[in-house]
């Protein structure tokens, strides 16, 4: 449970970096490419030494399944980020914060009736019960109602939603919002469901290599890092494209922000793989919990420090987010 703590305040923390660039005239954008190589440097870091193979410099084996597929979720989670960026552009940042959310379903259900086997918790009917809750307050206190004015910038995250995982999804947009009364193409009304299809895909991926490819906490390290190679070249091609079509220009205030982002983005992953493992791959329990958890922390931090306003809905959501930890958790505390 204590990886699951601080996999959840590390999010926070990433919402606080969003929230604050926009006061430093940090740009989003390079600060989340900049950050990979930042993660890779914490990761690094974090190798264990004087163990066996893990005491040797990091490389990769691509004779490796793991290896592929570790790198196909890095490149995963840049892709994620545009078709976010793109559906937030498109239909608005309330159906597109939705679907982020309510992906949580796919991997939930994939843990509970794909990945289970004898050594998985066993759920419960209360289990199922809180499992439910936590969809509905999720969607609940991360609802926002429609308003007519034409935003023109997303320079942050302001509110209590949270998008998963944390080295690739939680990037805000920074493209101008939909003007009310344009009409949505089908093409248009495709991105959230998108966008809910690729944060279950990856998060469930995320999970089958949990089980299956990091028996121990000790490969941890070494699989993030393989993941976060892969959005690092992702990454540094979308760089390129926007720096030759002059959409960019480098800023050093970037690479500092790039410093705070990129430590506790792979922290957060990195703490939330090991609570994968300490809960024997049960994403059915670890990955509510860890929504909701975010949810609840962020929404209290929002209010106490930025003075942000819930509506009801919201408020309602929370309650149930309560509820729905206890129901989830109960064996652990009886």
């Amino acid at each position: 449970m204590l990886f699951l703590l601080l996999s959840v305040l590390l999010s926070v923390l990433l919402l606080l970096n969003f929230r604050l660039f926009p006061r430093y005239n940090v740009d989003t954008f390079q600060a989340i490419v900049f950050n990979y190589p930042v993660c890779f440097l914490t990761g690094w870091l974090l190798l264990p030494a004087g163990e066996s193979t893990l005491g040797q410099p990091f490389s990769i084996d691509f004779s490796q399944t793991w290896t592929w597929m570790a790198l196909a979720l890095g490149v995963g989670f840049i892709i994620t980020f545009l078709l976010s960026g793109a559906s937030t552009q498109r239909m608005g940042i309330t159906v597109t914060s939705l679907a982020n959310n309510l992906s949580l379903v796919i991997p939930v259900c994939f843990s509970l009736f794909v990945f289970s086997d004898g050594n998985s918790m066993r759920f419960d009917a209360l289990n199922y019960v809180g499992l439910a809750l936590a969809i509905v307050a999720v969607a609940l206190s991360t609802y926002r109602p429609a308003t007519p004015e034409v935003v023109t910038e997303l320079p942050g995250v302001d509110s209590p939603g949270v998008d998963l995982p944390a080295l690739g999804s939680l990037a805000p947009d920074l493209s101008p919002a939909p003007a009310v009364g344009r009409p949505r193409s089908l093409g248009a009304v495709l991105l959230p469901v998108a966008v809910f299809l690729c944060y279950g895909a990856t998060n469930t991926t995320i999970n089958y290599m949990n089980i299956h490819y990091i028996p121990s906490a000790d490969k941890t390290v070494q699989v993030t890092l393989t993941m976060v190679l892969g959005a690092i070249a992702a990454g540094a091609v979308m760089l390129l494209v926007r720096l030759v079509r002059g959409q960019v220009r480098l800023q050093a205030r970037s690479l500092l922000g790039a410093i705070t982002l990129g430590v506790p983005n792979f922290l957060s992953f990195y703490t939330l793989l090991l609570a994968l493992s300490a809960f024997r791959g049960n994403g059915a329990f670890v990955y509510p919990l860890y929504n909701i958890g975010v949810i609840l922390v962020s929404a209290a931090v929002a209010g106490i420090f930025f003075h942000e306003k819930l509506n009801t809905a919201n408020r309602i959501g929370l309650g149930l987010a309560v509820l729905a930890i206890g129901l989830l958790s109960w064996q652990q505390f009886v």
